[in-house]
């Protein structure tokens, strides 16, 4: 047994037991020679890894905001009531076992659930109810499951619409036949293509960083482990066109020299394994894989699929290589890009879903098709996941360009007040923003749109953001660990009518600390919404704070307080 198969092996005992038993971890440490403490350390950072007995069914119920606002906590006590459990509790239950987890991809259809990574959506406590009657019947979840399909509500005029247009499998791959690496490489470069998991470094310049670099051996890993609630646009790629995505990895192989491939799928996706790797077995069988594709000597290229299984942080590119070596998944300190060394310490290109499939996109049609799409800075078109208060939440494919009011209009927002752009580690905006331009040169958008109306609560927005990182914080580094801590203890403040203008400006700092010091994004980022909503929506937390004087620091009197309580001893006596 390797090393970089323990994410697998663990997988193997989760889903024959139930959870990973003790004989299991020796096993596995005898085998990779490594102590017992290191296995129980990787397998403790997963969430969907347990190391105590659960029930026939794992029900695993979505707590994100989304859900949060349109039912969450019936739908919980449903679960309870109906199956007798407590969630996040190990009450020894042969049939069902309750967790909540944070978003799972389906923030257009909440509450939603996964049981054993089935997915239900648009849940109701009646439908829970009957759903556990199902279950306590023994009827087969595949036939009860939902299919969660991808509701794409826009895509531009045909002239402009790049991903969510007809497909012919070998499109792209066909122009390899006739271009050279650099070549490819060119085109990409002529429409400025920067990646699409937040980050926006230019695709080109990493793919060429790779493809010089003297490296014995080369990978190309696909980043599916979308996990920044809110999101779930890359979903609805590998649900339509996972062919297109592929595409674009083997056209990466080709650039870089890389011979071996990588899919890293969040484990809340499992449902569309099969999809996956039915279409990874028609490339294969059309030549587009294995070895000498397309008749072309020594251009060869696999790809694996690998199952994560629940943690924020390996979205994070040095997270993820670090989870695919069987290591905890905590991202690296950056002092070197994964194209200089990357997984197993090769040259390593990461680009996530979206990314290959724009790619695979611009080598088919063109990058005089593309460059007249989009704006100056910005070329092409973009995928949103929009949720909230709306009538037509789900999918958008936009041109670069387009205001976030044009959006709104299009997917019919009521009363809108606070936007969240890509996700909760983004930004906010308010109503006095909504001219803004989606695009690298105004308001810059990962994916992810979530739309709440001037009657929700916006403390009650942050503070399920702010738990989300809280939870999600691998603990290693002090500032992200203690900071969202913090953080969250001063949203608490708020909400009992305690806090003070000095606490609004100690979040402040805090947030500066966790940017400055943090070991990685989510430290960097968790903090954002939260310093930029006090600003933006100052009038509403003028009416949840006091001014803060000299007298903020009054010494506490022990006396006063229990004094009340003294009384009544001393009358009961």
């Amino acid at each position: 047994m390797k090393r970089t198969g323990l994410l697998s092996r663990l997988w193997e005992f989760q889903n024959k037991y139930g959870y990973i038993p003790d004989n299991a971890i020796s096993e596995i440490a005898q085998k990779l020679r490594v102590s017992k403490i290191e296995i129980e350390g990787v397998v403790s950072f997963y969430h969907f890894f347990h190391r105590k007995p659960t029930g026939k069914y794992i029900i695993y119920l979505n707590n994100s905001i989304i859900s949060e606002l349109n039912g969450f906590e019936s739908v919980k006590a449903a679960f309870e009531k109906e199956t007798g459990c407590t969630f996040n509790v190990y009450d020894n239950n042969p049939l069902f076992s309750l967790f909540e987890t944070s978003c799972i991809g389906l923030s257009d259809q909440e509450p939603a659930a996964l049981i054993n990574f089935y997915p239900f959506t648009n849940l109701t406590p009646e439908k829970v109810k009957l759903l556990v009657k199902n279950l306590k019947n023994y009827v087969d979840l595949s036939s009860i499951a939902d299919n969660p399909t991808s509701k794409i509500q826009y895509t531009p005029t045909k002239d402009k619409t790049i991903f969510f247009r007809e497909y012919t499998m070998g499109n792209s791959l066909k122009k390899i036949v006739t271009s050279s690496p650099d070549k490819l490489l060119k085109t990409l470069k002529n429409t400025q293509l920067n990646g699409r998991g937040g980050a926006f470094f230019s695709t080109a310049t990493k793919w060429e960083a790779c493809k010089t670099k003297e490296s014995a051996k080369k990978f190309i890993i696909c980043n599916a482990d979308e996990g920044e609630p809110g999101t779930f646009k890359d979903k609805s790629l590998l649900n339509n066109y996972p062919g297109v995505v592929i595409e674009g990895m083997i056209l990466s192989a080709y650039i870089t020299g890389a011979k071996y491939g990588f899919i890293y799928l969040r484990a809340e996706y499992k449902y569309l394994l099969k999809k996956i790797e039915s279409t990874l077995a028609e490339f294969q069988k059309n030549g587009f894989l294995g070895k000498n594709i397309l008749g072309i000597p020594t251009f060869n290229f696999k790809i694996k699929v690998v199952l994560g299984a629940g943690a924020y942080v390996c979205g994070a590119e040095t997270g993820l290589i670090e989870s695919l070596k069987g290591c905890r998944g905590e991202p690296r300190i950056r002092d070197h890009f994964p194209t200089d060394i990357g997984y197993l310490e090769y040259s390593t290109v990461v680009n996530n879903v979206e990314t290959f499939a724009m790619a695979s996109r611009i080598i088919e049609l063109g990058d005089k098709f593309i460059t007249n799409i989009g704006t100056k800075e910005s070329i092409g078109t973009k995928i949103l996941s929009v949720a909230g208060d709306i009538a037509k939440p789900g999918i958008y494919e936009i041109e670069w360009g387009m205001t976030v009011q044009e959006l709104l209009d299009l997917c019919q927002a009521t009363a809108p007040n606070f936007i969240q752009i890509s996700g909760p580690s983004g930004e906010c905006i308010n109503n006095t923003e909504f001219h803004r331009k989606i695009c690298e040169e105004d308001l810059l958008c990962g994916g992810s749109v979530m739309v709440f109306n001037k009657f929700r609560s916006i403390i009650q927005i942050l503070e399920n953001f702010i738990k989300f990182f809280k939870i999600e914080s691998c603990g290693a580094c002090t500032p992200c660990r203690v900071g969202n801590q913090i953080l969250y203890q001063k949203i608490l403040k708020i909400k009992r009518g305690i806090c003070t203008t000095q606490d609004l400006n100690e979040i402040k700092e805090w947030v500066n600390i966790m940017q400055i010091s943090s070991r990685c994004g989510l430290g960097q980022f968790s903090g954002n919404t939260l310093k930029m909503a006090i600003d933006k929506f100052e009038d509403y937390f003028n009416l949840k704070v006091t001014s803060c004087t000299d007298n903020c620091n009054v010494e506490f009197d022990l006396q006063h307080a229990v004094y009340e309580y003294d009384q009544l001893i001393k009358d009961s006596q």
